[in-house]
């Protein structure tokens, strides 16, 4: 007899979401293989399940940013200490995050060195010098990379002492080019690959200036909403203004033949990205994949084959046919494993289509079809199997945005007060006047341990100032 069941396997045990969301996320890290803790504490290792979603979100990433303009580049890991200090917020913002190295070689350093909490200084130095005419901005520039910044509450993907990234340096000629620039790079990169390709909504606005970048006139954020109510902050965007340009005399001649200073931005997006994904879609069976961003978006397993291994090569075919086709497929065909526990592994894994291939249903030219994200079973005919699989993949996709999204907003609220705000984030968002915060609300959020995500305007746009008239705040706990 064929076994179906997944009860009827082992599985492994994961944590209700409802019980402990954290103990919850940790055993999706460990038992869908995605990533574990690095030899030095705050480090981890990321698994190839894992590392293969991360390379899609790069390769995904990388081709947003280039289609915005800029160019990849890579600069060192260390950066002389006294670069960080010459913009002294910067390096106040990121002081006791930094990782610094005095010996090398055997030798205490004549100087010490900084392994990079980001880039803007050492980025800086250089642009000062690529940098001589109004011809050659604006300088847009990005580089994927390594960063450190010594996390002393380390949490796998959300917060670690190393963690990869891509951030990109650019210069303009005026701040309403930088601004303009710092605003695409949030909407048509990171906002329009969070929503498209992780099916993640985002709120996007303004931080207050208590949670701007360090050396930032402005930063411009993306919020996603986890399955337990909190914020997790995305990506940002910052308008640097001209404080990096004064520190390392990056300037340009204008048409005039006078000299003027840069106006410079940062950007980043980071792992962070994949603690995002777990959370936002993960549910009590493990991970839950976007078919876009998915590195497997396919599973063909061979539920037992028969004693001439026809069903074995049915099963090796139909994947081969699927991955002609353009879908990203893994061929399981290890029988000697039972069948149950293979198709719980794939679930656990969030595997977004299972396709199980058994002796009964190929007699009938059949093949059995499981959904992920609703578990929903169903027969597939063998010659519509490629463009049900196909349909199914965008189907899933649309379904996994449309349902994040209304769980969002079914969890997101306005409210008149700060004890309401208090009380609404305990389970979701809060959109609260940010008039009302004024004169010491913000300290009284954070009490609750409740801060401002964004600012917002009553119809979703950004405020283009810290105290834009009838500016919304919103707030919520965070990762």
């Amino acid at each position: 007899m064929r076994v179906r069941s997944l009860a009827m396997a082992k599985a492994p045990i994961i944590t209700p979401q409802g019980e402990d969301f954290p103990r919850w996320y940790q055993d999706v890290l460990n038992k869908a293989q995605l990533a574990e803790n690095g030899p030095v504490r705050g480090t981890m290792v990321i698994r190839p399940y894992a590392y293969a979603i991360w390379e899609r979100m790069v390769s995904e990433m990388d081709a947003r940013i280039k289609a915005a303009g800029a160019q990849n580049a890579y600069f060192p890991l260390f950066i002389p200490e006294n670069y960080l200090q010459r913009e002294a917020e910067h390096v106040e913002g990121f002081s006791p995050e930094l990782a610094v190295v005095t010996h090398g070689g055997g030798k205490e350093l004549e100087e010490p060195v900084v392994v990079r909490p980001t880039s803007e200084t050492v980025i800086g130095e250089y642009m000062s010098k690529w940098i001589q005419s109004y011809r050659d901005l604006p300088l847009l520039l990005n580089q994927w990379a390594n960063v450190v910044r010594w996390e002393l509450r380390p949490r796998l993907f959300l917060r670690t002492s190393e963690f990869l990234w891509q951030e990109g340096h650019c210069a303009h000629a005026s701040q309403a080019d930088a601004a303009a620039y710092a605003d695409r790079i949030l909407r048509e990169v990171y906002e329009d690959f969070m929503v498209n390709e992780l099916a993640i909504p985002v709120f996007t606005g303004r931080k207050i200036p208590e949670e701007r970048f360090a050396g930032a006139i402005n930063t411009l954020s993306c919020e996603a909403m986890m399955r337990d109510g909190k914020a997790l902050q995305m990506g940002t965007s910052h308008e640097l203004g001209q404080n990096f340009a004064r520190a390392f005399d990056i300037g340009y001649q204008d048409e005039n033949g006078e000299r003027q200073l840069c106006w410079t931005t940062s950007w980043g997006t980071s792992t962070r990205m994949m603690g995002g994904l777990i959370m936002a879609h993960g549910d009590d069976r493990g991970l839950l994949v976007p078919p876009r961003i998915a590195a497997v978006q396919a599973v063909v397993i061979l539920v037992k084959d028969d004693d001439a291994g026809a069903v074995g090569d049915s099963t090796r075919r139909i994947g081969a046919e699927l991955a002609a086709a353009g879908v990203r497929v893994k061929v399981d065909d290890a029988a000697s494993t039972p069948f149950g526990r293979r198709a719980t592994d794939w679930e656990l894994k969030g595997v977004p289509v299972r396709i199980e291939v058994g002796p009964r249903d190929l007699a009938e030219n059949l093949v059995t079809v499981v959904r992920r994200d609703t578990g929903e079973k169903f027969p597939v005919a063998l010659n519509e199997l490629t463009v049900k699989v196909a349909g199914l993949l965008e189907e899933i996709q649309s379904s996994m945005l449309s349902e994040a999204t209304a769980r969002r907003d079914a969890a997101t609220v306005t409210v008149n007060s700060i004890g309401e705000a208090v009380e609404a984030a305990a389970t979701g968002f809060a959109r609260i006047p940010f008039d009302l915060l004024a004169d010491g609300g913000v300290d009284e959020l954070g009490r609750s341990a409740v801060t401002v995500r964004c600012l917002q305007l009553e119809d979703g746009s950004t405020p283009v100032e810290d105290h834009a008239p009838g500016a919304i705040a919103l707030v919520a706990r965070s990762y």
